[in-house]
């Protein structure tokens, strides 16, 4: 039992005494004030027992003291003489619950206190005591009460001392669990840096065309730094030091972001992946970004790994919460047609570093972080995850979080002019897992609502043909193989007035003179969209932001790191943005080469011997001031933790980008800081 249930086993145990004291009393024609008294006792403990405020050592001294008082009142008398051993054990064997050896003492004082009146006089117990059967019965229970004393105050003290030691132990492993998550993340700082350079050199090498192996070790490369990421993530959940770092994002863009990144997973097994985007969805939210991208790499990956057929259903969508102006509930939802889970396991997902089955790794791959991971993070953002599964039939989850509205507007919305009836036209028994033919037309149908068009269904040719006859069909969606058995069919249709859009693998080309338009899988709504709104002129069904790279030219770049290859992969990288890059290996030879030349940007390692990077960049903001000059520092760091960002910006850093370098970072930090638009050619502000 806990403390707390210990109290109430008490109070009862109290209340129960405390009526037999008032019925003997009764029956014994005792002091006819006193149940008054204890009455009113009994309808105190109840309130000190349920109370929150009162301290648990407080509420425990008043339960003894009341027990003190009944045990005293009830010995004293003389008809009470020879149950005075029997009461104060029974004492002694509820208050021993609370494991206070003071109690104990207490109360065979209260023993000795009350047989001290009896055989002072005050009570009339010579004639009952003095006899040889009285002396041996009074020995016997003085024997019973010492026994239970020293029995009760063993077992406390085991009892403590096993409590003692419980939380040593806690403390050593809290302790060992500390170190490990020191170890881990201290790893995982330190992995940054060369992985930053394997990234960066292969890049170099696939540009100079060395080959399929380059490409290889960047896939390698690029898999190692998630994993680091993942390893540094964990670490900031179980100690609950995550940090949020919100900005702007496009709802369509993170779902582009999400059919990329299964584009480039391997899928040897032929998953479907099928994307729902509620077009009602606004366009753009604020909220962060990057632990978004974080939470659907881990659930895709999941789903990935996990299925050997059928396939994947990503569902986004908002739900507006009550009396929260400006604010949306984010959902998402990600279902396959793996394996499943049974309850224990479900259970379990959420306690760390887990898999269902440690046998899989060698087939699965992964080092069991990513639930837990999306765990820690919903529960930062304030959303929660719900997770539901069933063996051998698949796994949802489902991740609710609360962002910010940027742009109200509908991310997906039909132009004006448009016009005309949507055939869907998949046959139901090509799929062998039927859920996956489920998941199109759910997509499908969520669309169709979600833009406020009427949408039909149609399995065969004579079925498109039927309603076609009956309806104003402008456009009809269909599969690979729906196309590949009717080809002629379609490809006369779309040179009709009526468009064809064939949703086909990559490499996937209509017949020659075709006017079928290609959607590449997997399907989602934006190039569905785009073909409803611009019809056979549809081109570029890849979603596409409209930026184009920028080119910051002439800017002049120093940038300091103690580690050559580092320099090497930034100078690479920066050049191609048609920067003048200037290196330097120490924080001091940064400081020298600055004051002697003008530079616009200074990209500042931070962990450096002998002068660090923090102390470097403000030597060097000082010497800006002195001489007038207008530079900004960056941090350029493999320091990533959460609220990294932050803190650099305190110490006075302008921008900060962490290792392994990004583009989409690096070009995003470079055009605040230095006001560039995204024109072409990098013409200032």
């Amino acid at each position: 039992m806990n403390e707390r249930n210990n109290e109430k086993f008490v109070v009862v145990v109290a209340n129960l005494a405390s009526a037999g004291v008032v019925i003997e009393n009764t029956l014994l024609s005792w002091e006819f004030w006193v149940p008054f008294v204890v009455l009113i006792g009994m309808l105190t403990l109840w309130p000190v027992c349920l109370s929150e405020r009162i301290p648990e050592d407080i509420r425990q001294i008043y339960y003894f003291g009341y027990g003190l008082l009944i045990l005293f009142y009830h010995g004293v008398h003389k008809t009470s003489f020879f149950d005075v051993a029997l009461t104060i054990s029974f004492g002694m064997a509820t208050y021993s619950i609370f494991n206070r050896i003071y109690m104990m003492n207490i109360l065979l004082f209260l023993f000795v206190v009350i047989w001290v009146v009896h055989f002072s006089g005050l009570s009339v117990v010579k004639d009952t005591a003095y006899s040889r059967l009285g002396v041996s019965r009074i020995l016997l229970h003085v024997m019973i009460v010492v026994f239970l004393y020293y029995i009760n105050v063993r077992t406390i003290n085991h009892r403590l001392e096993a409590k003692a030691s419980e939380a040593e132990k806690d403390r050593l492993l809290e302790a060992n669990e500390v170190d490990m998550e020191d170890f881990l993340s201290n790893i995982s700082h330190e992995f940054r840096t060369p992985v930053n350079v394997v990234n960066g050199m292969t890049d170099i090498l696939i540009k100079r065309n060395a080959g399929s192996e380059a490409y290889s070790i960047k896939d390698a490369g690029i898999k190692l730094a998630y994993q680091i990421e993942d390893i540094q993530d964990y670490t900031e959940c179980k100690r609950k030091k995550v940090l949020l770092e919100e900005d702007n994002y496009m709802s369509t863009s993170l779902i582009n972001d999400v059919v990329t990144a299964f584009r480039l997973l391997e899928n040897s097994k032929g998953l479907e992946l099928v994307v729902d985007l509620d077009p009602k969805t606004p366009s753009m939210l604020r909220g962060d970004i990057k632990k978004l991208h974080k939470i659907f790499r881990h659930l895709l990956s999941n789903a990935v790994k996990f299925t050997k057929q059928g396939g994947i259903f990503i569902r986004m969508y908002t739900e507006e919460p009550e009396k929260q102006d400006n604010r949306v509930n984010l959902c998402i939802e990600v279902t396959d047609t793996g394996i499943g889970m049974d309850r224990r396991t479900r259970h379990s997902v959420m306690k760390g570093m887990y898999q269902m089955d440690k046998r899989r790794n060698r087939s699965s791959g992964g080092i069991g972080l990513g639930l837990f991971i999306v765990y820690g993070f919903a529960h930062v953002m304030g959303g929660s995850v719900k997770l539901e599964s069933q063996e051998r039939v698949g796994t949802t989850v489902r991740v609710t979080l609360p962002q910010t509205v940027a742009d109200a507007k509908n991310c997906l919305a039909l132009s004006k002019g448009y016009s005309g009836d949507i055939l869907f036209h998949v046959r139901s028994d090509k799929y062998k897992v039927p859920r996956v033919r489920d998941f199109y037309r759910s997509m499908a149908t969520n669309l169709a609502v979600g833009i406020g068009v009427p949408l039909y269904s149609a399995e065969t040719v004579e079925e498109v043909e039927r309603l076609r006859e009956k309806l104003n069909v402008k456009y009809i969606f269909m599969g690979q193989e729906e196309y590949e058995e009717n080809p002629a069919f379609f490809d006369a249709m779309s040179k009709e007035d009526m468009v064809v859009a064939v949703s086909a693998a990559s490499g996937f080309r209509t017949n020659a003179g075709s006017g079928a338009i290609v959607m590449p899988k997997p399907l989602y709504a934006y190039p569905a969209i785009k073909i409803l709104n611009e019809g056979k002129d549809a081109t570029d069904l890849e979603y596409s932001d409209n930026t184009e790279k920028p080119l910051f030219t002439n800017v002049r770049a120093l940038v300091i790191d103690d580690e050559p290859m580092n320099l090497v992969v930034a100078s690479s990288l920066f050049k191609e943005y048609e920067m003048l890059v200037d290196t330097a290996e120490s924080g001091q030879e940064g400081i020298s080469k600055y004051t002697d030349n003008d530079y616009d940007v200074v990209f500042m390692d931070h962990m450096m011997p002998e002068m660090d990077g923090v102390e470097a960049m403000k030597r060097i903001k000082n010497i800006a001031s002195e001489q007038g000059k207008d530079t900004i520092v960056i941090a350029l760091t493999a320091n990533a933790v959460s609220g990294a960002k932050e803190m650099f910006i305190k110490e006075g850093f302008d921008g900060f980008i962490a290792k392994p370098i990004f583009t989409q970072d690096f070009e995003r930090t470079m055009k605040r800081v230095l006001s560039f638009t995204s024109e072409k050619g990098g013409e200032k502000a």
